[in-house]
Formats: C-alpha cells, sequence, structure tokens
C-alpha cells in the first residue's frame, strides 16, 4: 500500500503505540491525530498546497509509551491565510480560461504546516495518502497528485521535498530562499519563484558597506535558512571592511530565558546594527521580549521573510522596529484577488474553522453564537457587522504590493503552463525517448517536471522562468518601515537591488527618501573604533576582528594620509588608496607613458627616414608626413588605452587591506586586481621603448653634428635600465615599499627622458647659441 511504503521510508515518524486490547507493546504508524485539509476541490489533475496558517505550535509529549495527543497549532495568520487563497483564485481563475487548459480542470488541496518542520512534514505525507492510512490506495498508477506549491520556510521546504523525492513529485516554494535548495543533487524535484538567499545576502553586504556600517550583529533562526544565510554573509563580508560583532540564534523551540540571553547580548555589544534572518513566526515571540525590555536605538536590517510581515505592522511596534531596512521580494499585481477576499467569509464558509479564525483576527468578533463557539475564540464578543478591520491587519485586504501572495499566483500559473505544454505535445516531438509524447490519459509527476524545467511565460508583464537549478531571476526591492498616518507602519520602497546587472550596479539606493530608528532622518553610526586622526595610524587589537583596533601616533619620519605635491601621474600614487584612485593610478600611468614613448616613436622614424629619403629615388617622406604621424602617435597610445579598458571592465585594482607585512599595522594599498592586466600594461611600453632604442640606435651615425637619435638613444637606454630594475624590486617590495618603488621608477624614467631629450637643446639655446644655426647643424660651419 502506498501508506506503507511512506512510512517505510519514513520510519522515524512511526511511534509506539499501547493497544487497548492486549496492553503489549506494537508499532504503528500515527499521524498524531487527524489532519484534514483546510480546502479541497476536486478536478481532472490535483496540485497540493501547504502554507503555514499558524505560527505557534504545542508539542505533545512523545516518550513512545503511549499514543500522543493532536498538535496544536495556534497563532493565527490572516497574510499566509491570504497566500492559501490566491492558490484557490489562481486555479479558479485557470479552470474558466478558454486558452489555458482548454477541456480541463485542475484540483488542489490546502494544508496546514503551522510554520513547523515537523507539521510540514505530517501535511505533505497526509497530502500523499488522506487523512488516514484507512483511506490509502494500492500504488497501480500515477500519483494523482501532480505537484506541490510550497512551504514557506526553508526548513520546511527541505523535509517536504525530500518526501516528496521518491514519488519525483515536483514542488514550487513560493517563499524558502535558502541556498542549499540550489544543490539539484539533493533537490532534484525542488523549484521556487523566490531568488535564492546567495543574492539575498550579497545585496545586504552592498547595503551595509553603502552606509558605512562596519559593525554588525547577526541574528538567525536555528534552521537551514538561518544557518546558510549566516554563512552566505560571512562569505560576502570576508574581503570588505564589515566585520560581524556576534551572531547570536534563536532556538526552534523559543525560551523566554533564551531571548532574555540574546538580548543581553545586543544590550551590551557597541555594534548598532543588527542582520535578522529569521521567519516571522519564530521572531514574533522574541520581538515582543524586546519590546517589554523597552530596548531601543538598535537599526534591525530584515531578511525577506519578515521585512513585510503585517503581524509587526501595528502602531504598538514603531517606536521600537521604525526604520527597520530590508530587501523584500519584489511585488506584482493579481487582477481580481481583493474581490475574490470579501468572498471569504463565515456565512458562505461556516464549518471551516480557519474562516472563522480570519474573522476574529480582521475584526476581533465572532459570526457564532455564544453557546456553538468553537475553542478558537470563546471570548469575542458576536458579529454586528459594523466592525472596522483591525489596523494591524489592514494589509489582508491591501492589493497594492502583493509580494508572497504574487508568488503563490506565479507558481500556480506555472504548473498549469507546465501541464498544458505537456497536452499539446506534437507526436514525434516531445522531451522523452525517441522524441515522444506523455500519455494523456496517465500523467506522472516526473514527466511535469521535464516541462516544468523548460517553461516559460509572461504574466502582468513580468517573464517567468526557471533556471538549471530551479530559481527563479533575482531581484528585490528594498523596503523602509516609516510611520502611516494613522500611526501604523508602512512598508515604503526606497530602492531595488536587480542581480541580473553588471557587477557593481545592482544596488539602487533613494538615500533622501529613508527614515532611520528613532524617526531619525540621519544615518545611524555603527563601527567598532572610529578612524584615526591624521598623524595617527592603526594598530590591530590582537584576537579582535580588523575593524577594531587602536589608534596610535605615526612613527617618526612616517607621514600620515595628507597628500607631500610630486611629478604628474606620480600623485596618485600618494595618499589613502580608494577605489577611484587605485584604478587610475596604473591607467594614467599607462597611458601617459605610452603617449610619450609614442611621440619620440614618431620622431625617431622622421629623423630615420629624412635622411633615408637623400638616396636617388627614395621617397618614403611621403609616407611620413604631419598626419601619418598623428596617426601613428593615435594608433600605438590607443593599443595601450584599450589595454586599461579590458582591465578596468574585467578586474580593476582596488583598495586592500595588507595585514600580512605587519601584524601591528594595517597597511592600505591598491592590489591590482588583474596581475596579467597589470604586467601587460607594463610590458607594452617595454615594447614601445624597445622599438624605439632599436630605431634610435640604426640612426645613430647621421650625418653633419645631427646628434638627436643619440639623444633618443641614450634616453631610452636609460628608460629601459629602469625599468628593468624596477621589476625585481617591485617583486620583492614588501607592503608600502612598494609603492615607494613605483613611485620612484616614474619620476626616473620621466627624469631621464626629459633630461636626455631636452638638456642638450637648452645647453645649446642658453649657453652656445652660435651653434643653433642650420649650417652648424648640417656640418658645414668653416673652420
Amino acid at each position: 500500500m502506498a501508506s506503507l511504503l511512506i512510512w517505510s521510508l519514513f520510519y522515524h515518524v512511526c511511534l509506539l503505540e499501547l493497544t487497548s486490547t492486549t496492553q503489549t507493546p506494537a508499532y504503528s504508524c500515527s499521524l498524531l491525530g487527524p489532519f484534514e485539509p483546510n480546502f479541497l476541490a476536486d478536478g481532472d489533475y490535483i496540485i497540493g498546497g501547504i502554507f503555514p496558517l499558524h505560527y505557534v505550535m504545542d508539542m505533545p509529549d512523545l516518550n513512545c509509551t503511549y499514543k500522543p495527543s493532536p498538535i496544536q497549532c495556534h497563532g493565527f495568520d490572516p497574510r499566509a491565510f491570504r497566500w492559501s487563497q490566491s492558490l484557490r483564485f489562481a486555479v479558479e481563475e485557470i479552470n474558466q480560461s478558454q486558452d489555458l487548459l482548454p477541456n480541463h480542470t485542475l484540483g488542489y488541496k490546502i494544508l496546514d504546516s503551522c510554520a513547523y518542520p515537523l507539521t510540514g512534514q505530517r501535511a505533505v505525507l497526509a497530502m500523499l495518502n488522506g487523512p488516514s492510512e484507512t483511506q490509502s490506495a494500492m500504488c497501480s498508477g500515477p500519483s494523482p497528485l501532480l505537484a506541490v506549491v510550497g512551504e514557506s520556510g526553508s526548513a520546511q521546504s527541505i523535509i517536504v521535498s525530500r518526501i516528496l523525492q521518491p514519488f519525483h513529485i515536483p514542488m514550487i516554494s513560493y517563499f524558502s530562499s535558502c541556498a542549499c535548495l540550489s544543490n539539484r543533487r539533493e533537490f532534484p524535484t525542488f523549484f521556487r519563484v523566490i531568488p535564492s538567499d546567495a543574492y539575498q545576502v550579497k545585496a545586504i553586504a552592498q547595503l551595509l558597506q553603502h552606509f558605512g556600517w562596519t559593525w554588525v550583529g547577526v541574528l538567525n533562526g536555528d534552521h537551514a535558512y538561518g544557518r546558510f544565510a549566516l554563512q552566505g554573509l560571512r562569505r560576502e563580508l570576508a574581503n570588505t571592511t564589515v566585520c560581524i560583532a556576534y551572531h547570536v540564534m534563536i532556538p526552534l523551540l523559543y525560551t523566554r530565558q533564551r531571548a532574555l540571553e540574546i538580548l543581553d547580548v545586543m544590550q551590551h555589544s557597541t555594534a548598532k546594527v543588527v542582520v535578522a534572518f529569521s521567519a516571522e513566526g519564530e521572531l514574533t515571540p522574541f520581538l515582543k521580549e524586546y519590546m517589554e525590555q523597552n530596548i531601543t536605538g538598535i537599526q534591525w536590517i530584515a531578511s525577506e521573510a519578515w521585512v513585510t510581515a503585517s503581524l509587526f505592522a501595528g502602531s504598538e511596534f514603531y517606536p521600537y522596529l521604525g526604520g527597520t531596512i530590508g530587501f523584500a521580494i519584489r511585488h506584482g499585481m493579481v487582477s481580481g484577488l481583493r474581490d475574490y477576499l470579501l468572498t471569504v467569509n463565515p456565512l458562505r464558509y461556516s464549518n471551516n474553522s480557519l474562516v472563522q479564525e480570519l474573522w476574529a483576527a480582521l475584526y476581533g468578533c465572532s459570526m457564532q453564537p455564544p453557546g456553538s463557539r468553537s475553542p478558537v475564540s470563546p471570548e469575542l464578543p458576536s458579529c454586528t457587522g459594523s466592525e472596522p478591520l483591525l489596523k494591524q491587519h489592514s494589509a489582508y485586504l491591501n492589493t497594492s504590493s502583493f509580494r508572497v501572495t504574487y508568488n503563490v499566483y506565479k507558481a500556480v500559473y506555472a504548473i498549469a503552463h507546465s501541464l498544458h505544454n505537456l497536452l499539446s505535445c506534437e507526436p514525434g516531438k516531445g522531451p522523452f525517448q525517441n522524441s515522444s509524447c506523455a500519455n494523456t490519459t496517465s500523467i506522472y509527476p516526473w514527466q511535469l517536471q521535464q516541462y516544468l524545467q523548460d517553461v516559460s511565460f509572461s504574466i502582468s508583464g513580468e517573464k517567468v522562468n526557471f533556471d538549471e537549478k530551479g530559481d527563479a531571476i533575482p531581484s528585490y526591492d528594498l523596503i523602509n518601515w516609516q510611520r502611516g498616518t494613522a500611526g501604523n507602519i508602512e512598508f515604503v520602497k526606497v530602492g531595488m537591488f536587480d542581480g541580473s546587472r553588471d557587477a557593481g550596479k545592482e544596488l539602487f539606493i533613494q538615500d533622501e527618501a529613508i527614515v532611520w530608528t528613532g524617526h531619525q532622518s540621519e544615518v545611524l553610526v555603527s563601527v567598532c573604533s572610529d578612524s584615526c586622526a591624521p598623524g595617527n595610524r592603526k594598530a590591530v587589537r590582537p584576537g579582535e576582528p580588523l575593524c577594531c583596533f587602536d589608534c596610535v601616533p605615526c612613527d617618526s619620519g612616517k607621514i600620515s594620509n595628507q597628500t607631500v605635491l610630486c611629478f604628474l601621474c606620480a600623485l596618485l600614487f600618494i595618499g589613502e588608496p580608494t577605489p577611484w584612485s587605485c584604478m587610475l593610478r596604473h591607467t594614467a600611468f599607462s597611458i601617459t607613458f605610452s603617449l610619450c614613448i609614442s611621440c619620440i616613436l614618431g620622431k625617431t622614424l622622421v629623423v630615420l627616414a629624412a635622411f633615408t629619403a637623400a638616396r636617388p629615388g627614395n621617397n618614403i617622406m611621403k609616407w611620413l608626413g604631419p598626419k601619418q604621424q598623428r596617426v601613428i602617435i593615435f594608433s600605438c597610445t590607443l593599443v595601450q588605452v584599450v589595454i586599461c579598458a579590458v582591465w578596468l571592465a574585467a578586474a580593476p585594482p582596488f583598495p586592500f587591506k595588507n595585514t600580512q607585512y605587519s601584524r601591528s599595522k594595517i597597511i592600505l594599498e591598491c592590489s591590482v586586481g588583474s596581475s596579467l592586466a597589470f604586467w601587460c600594461v607594463l610590458g607594452y611600453i617595454g615594447l614601445l621603448a624597445c622599438l624605439c632604442f632599436v630605431l634610435a640606435f640604426l640612426a645613430r651615425k647621421l650625418p653633419g653634428n645631427f646628434n638627436e637619435a643619440k639623444y633618443i638613444t641614450f634616453s631610452m637606454l636609460i628608460f629601459c635600465a629602469v625599468w628593468l630594475a624596477f621589476i625585481p624590486a617591485y617583486i620583492s617590495s614588501p607592503g608600502k615599499f612598494t609603492v615607494a618603488v613605483e613611485i620612484f621608477a616614474i619620476l626616473a624614467s620621466s627624469f631621464g627622458l626629459l633630461f636626455c631629450l631636452f638638456a642638450p637643446k637648452v645647453y645649446i639655446i642658453l649657453l652656445k647659441p652660435e651653434r643653433n644655426t642650420k649650417q652648424h647643424l648640417m656640418g658645414r660651419v668653416m673652420t
């Protein structure tokens, strides 16, 4: 039987039960109480939906000596309920469509995961088996369940995906962002319409650097989502100036004692910025404790899991959480959903306890008479029909910024389009063996997955598809928690992150539109140590992160970050390295020297050609006129410009903190980015210099007193000698001496060119004016 197969695969959910007749121990598989679908509709093809309709769970006693009592879930979440209704709405919309799946209908099973892995496991097993073992049928054909839309939390999705894998049933998550789920070897049937956390941590790392927050705390949940997000953030911050002051973990089973310990760490830390990777369910009791302790002055950075949670939109949260900033999944429109949500009421669904809970949460009253009320809301007054929508749940009917709701809607349409493409397959053009199509009367889930991997469609102006890992296109909105007109929290978009753009251009922020914690307009400062004043240097504190340092006076003869004036491009090598100065110092040096040597090369060619042209029948000078000389100079310089452009585009130089040279000092220097590009730049200058030297050497014995070629020969000899000596000196010079060596090479070669080319001319003009004649130059002066 199907149920026996499932229980044999997942034996760890089998519990020891004492039979009531013999009192002898026997192993039987229990669903820990009844687990009926919350919403159910029949159709030609069934899809499942798993949603965290509650966010708090009371664990039963699992001591394996008696059958445990049913798990009790409470803490109703209207936001998650709206997600489930989005699935129903999408299915009904598709069933009425004449273009998508005509003559076919979709059905659904919707269950509550209670925002917990164990109950998420129960939900998917119940979805596969039916509410009890006796309702399970023999595995005589394909699964009646074609695909699953779920889950929200990554921890739940990991379990659900692993349970579905043996049956090759694909699932599409609408809110699970853990980067671990991109592993196709572990999760071959997993898809999602939300970006991977690999992009979210990259966005958060850029956000921290943008605002200069170099000292931050990290709070994460005790699950795969929190752990992988922390690992990813550490990886992104490894080569930046941002350090993690502490990281604390909210336990999976919340305890007040542990919450107080975490809050004590936060209060005593000098880090004023906290990044939180957690789901709203586990975060809710923690933040309530945070408010009870009257803690303020913390700048929260929320992950996409809770940055738009309506649970925290009440006015009581603003004094403590106002100014929170974080990345949310992109919003979209679901036309007609608001009207559909209004039809979900206790009068229409009188026997559905979830709808009763929804009404109690939205309006604070009950539609049932006092004598017949369920334990859900026994103390609530009866509804009169004039109750206003409670402020904390006003977002339930707000259709202006659907995010997760829109993701659920997209997931259902992805399944529908994939199924439509499968049913529309032309014989001989299919994706299966021998280009065959699936049997439309008996469709297997693995066949649908083949089409799901390749599906591509547009919805609400957005293109939807999946990459080879089953991930969606990475894109986020930057959300800021600001005070609304009614005193509640409003989620305001103040920027965006587009992972498809070029590196360094993904993040866009409207700084002036942000309201910070404490309703401030100034950015909060969160650093371990303030920057050192001029005349002081940083000294690393042993055993502490690089962000923490002491400022000590500079040693005698050393300089601070004040910029001493120098010769041309050598100026860029002085002062504290910045991204711009690092890129400019090498490119400016290489291009200016290439221009200089190109000019000398052009002059050398003209000198050589001028005396060669004196021979009968030689007309070489017509190829070396003024226009041709400009072309030579421009072309030779352009080659260097192209090399520099490729260098800056592929791997540009960047500021780098060198801690290997001295443990007591941090040396700020410029990393060349690409060593290959750096040596290509120098190699090209050397090629021009060598070519110029060879041509000048060939023209050294020109007639008369024309010594120009000799001067060029000497200048190139000095130039090449300086840069040949530069190579071993540069490689062997540690830390800050590298810059000194490079500056010396630039100045020495520049003065060498200047002296050899112009000093003889200046000498003749000033001291020997009688030689400054054409006759003397041509050697025709009579003695």
